[in-house]
């Protein structure tokens, strides 16, 4: 409990931390996300996302019988 008072173990405890825990290069690692993207390069690869759902069609699959409340 001493420590609580001690500024500089209190930085030194909450910089681990950052490095540990509050990284998405870590999260990436451990498999929670599939990429990081950097801001650089977040418009285009927005863009690119767009443009490929650009010409998607959707198409509802043919249905045999209504679905009526009974």
């Amino acid at each position: 409990r001493a420590e609580l008072n001690d500024p500089e173990k209190i930085a030194q405890r909450t910089k681990d931390y950052t490095d540990r825990f509050a990284n998405p290069f870590v999260a990436a690692e451990k498999g929670f996300i599939d990429e990081v993207i950097q801001p650089h390069s977040t418009r285009k690869r927005v863009c690119r996302a767009f443009a490929s759902l650009r010409n998607k069609k959707l198409t509802n699959p043919w249905k045999k019988h209504d679905n009526i409340p009974l």
